[in-house]
């Protein structure tokens, strides 16, 4: 299989393998007008498998989606066929507007100006909560 390298934008990798399409769909690439390769199950020495999302575009994606999704990625930005940084991800402190409450009786159902915050309350085992109710986030 052949994926042509990208002259200027952005290689998210080493994703865990079955998490790119999440990352897709969160991040909003399906809206982005140029080039987005997604290679799922790539051979990985450290890994197994892996799955990378190409850009082909100088985008800044939102870093706390990609820490929620998976704090094991990588984001590499390319300038003229180049990497030029490399930046590690973690899991964010807070999420806000990322994900929605699911418990229909949160105030943020009732009152849909309220930003949607959700609070890392276990590093761990990656578990957020939804600041006003506490609800688990499913992911």
């Amino acid at each position: 299989m052949n994926i042509d390298s990208i002259r200027n934008g952005i290689v998210i990798d080493h994703i865990t393998a079955g998490n790119a399409m999440k990352l897709y769909d969160l991040l909003g690439l399906g809206d982005l007008d140029c080039a987005v390769a997604i290679i799922k199950n790539a051979s990985s020495g450290k890994m197994g498998k892996k799955n990378i999302i190409k850009i082909d575009a100088e985008i800044h994606p939102d870093l706390d989606v990609i820490g929620y999704i998976d704090p094991t990625a990588t984001v590499n930005v390319i300038r003229d066929g180049e990497l030029v940084e490399k930046k590690r991800i973690e899991a964010p402190k807070r999420l806000v507007n990322v994900i929605r409450c699911k418990n229909p009786r949160c105030i943020t159902s009732v009152e849909q100006e309220l930003d949607q915050i959700f609070v890392l309350t276990d590093p761990v085992k990656k578990i957020y909560r939804c600041l006003y109710c506490e609800t688990k986030a499913e992911q």
